[in-house]
């Protein structure tokens, strides 16, 4: 990858690359120009959480070729660290830019998942927000294995540069993992809940809370089925904070010997 000048950090054995927004579209743009199929992830710390007990959760999210700092927790614990985080490189803001920059280069997108008929709402409303976004394709995310060939076919036929997977974490990071090879799109990417907040039927916090990195707050309060997986922040906490712990305790053992 040409001009990388960031490093990684390490959280409960998870690796995240510490870009920015600009960083990460010219990262993408590097792996469309390589024509490998890569695969993108946006990490939050649920899923960090997740991977500490998956360790095949862990490899995938190891072996992606790049990994944002999605959540405020990721970039709460990085810091905490010792890591300089710029900012937040959020799954939908990331999705947004994305369909930008694909209008501009001509690129051809995908949009796979969610409720039947939201990604193809989603792609219409992406198509008048960035005039001249190729939509090759889409498909909702209510299939099973015996319809996945016919799905694999249908998105290898059109070619797309760019494929979006909306099937939630760590779900669409299963499936991409496993497809990618086949699909042969150089860049897979799982964007959980976009295409319903961009085709309308959810809404985003409004900005003043995004800039308080409250979103997951907002996110709780309007969808309450959420309040079970949000009981892994406070054990995501303590495991940073054990983290952080053990590894001084490490640097006090190497300066005494």
């Amino acid at each position: 990858m040409s001009g990388k000048q960031w490093g990684k950090a390490s959280i409960l054995g998870c690796f995240v690359d510490l870009v920015n927004m600009e960083q990460a579209l010219r990262t993408v743009e590097d792996m469309i120009g390589d024509g490998v199929p890569c695969q993108v992830i946006t990490l939050n710390a649920e899923l960090v959480y997740n991977a500490y007990h998956n360790r095949y959760l862990q490899e995938i999210i190891n072996s992606a070729r790049l990994v944002t700092p999605d959540g405020v927790g990721i970039v709460w614990a990085a810091r905490r660290l010792g890591y300089r985080v710029e900012e937040r490189v959020t799954g939908i803001d990331m999705f947004y830019n994305l369909c930008k920059l694909a209008a501009e280069k001509g690129w051809g997108v995908y949009f796979l998942g969610a409720a039947p008929g939201v990604a193809k709402k989603a792609g219409e409303k992406l198509a008048s927000m960035y005039p001249g976004l190729n939509i090759s394709g889409n498909h909702h995310g209510f299939f099973n294995d015996e319809e996945n060939k016919a799905i694999i076919d249908e998105i290898k036929s059109k070619s797309p540069e760019l494929l979006f997977v909306a099937m939630g974490a760590p779900k669409q990071e299963y499936w991409i993992n496993r497809m990618k090879d086949e699909l042969g799109v150089p860049v897979c990417m799982g964007v959980g809940g976009s295409f319903d907040v961009v085709a309308g039927i959810k809404k985003r916090a409004p900005n003043f809370i995004i800039k308080l990195n409250l979103e997951w707050f907002y996110r709780l309060i309007t969808e309450p089925v959420r309040f079970k997986r949000q009981l892994a922040l406070p054990k995501f906490v303590l495991l940073i904070l054990k983290q952080k712990y053990l590894r001084r305790k490490r640097e006090d053992v190497k300066r005494e010997g």
